[in-house]
């Protein structure tokens, strides 16, 4: 009956220290290069509504020019 005994207790012991030896870790660590955001964004619209005003205002001031 001991002899069982003792078995389970090492048994308990290997399958605690498997358990242990195989959790994941996580690493947090700041990049060695500085992170760049490219911010190439194209802003036509603004214009082509300024320009599209401003054909506007001088087709209304010169209405024979088409």
């Amino acid at each position: 009956m001991r002899k069982h005994y003792h078995l389970n207790i090492v048994s308990v012991v290997v399958v605690l220290m498997l358990t242990t030896a195989c959790t994941p870790t996580v690493k947090v660590e700041a990049p060695q290069e500085p992170i760049t955001i490219n911010l190439n964004i194209k802003l036509d619209a603004d214009v082509r509504v300024k320009l599209e005003e401003q054909a506007k205002e001088d087709i209304e001031a010169n209405p024979d020019v088409f």
